[in-house]
């Protein structure tokens, strides 16, 4: 996980809330996902890959700031 901690916050923040929010309109494909995920209707391949894709970014911003604070404390 060394190499996570290497990467810089800021441009990781920011490529999480870009792919999170994408595509801006009619809605996000992140939040479209995870409601399929929730009623059980998210079984199509593609639609796995596409949560997978969407939500990488947030998952590494959320993992790098428990190491920061941890490494802190």
């Amino acid at each position: 996980m060394t190499w996570l901690d290497k990467l810089p916050l800021f441009p990781l923040v920011v490529i999480a809330i870009m792919l999170a929010l994408a595509p801006f309109v009619p809605e996000p494909h992140l939040l479209e996902k995870l409601k399929m995920l929730l009623d059980g209707s998210l079984q199509r391949p593609l639609d796995i890959f596409d949560l997978l894709m969407h939500a990488t970014p947030l998952l590494l911003v959320v993992i790098k700031l428990i190491r920061r604070n941890k490494a802190k404390n």
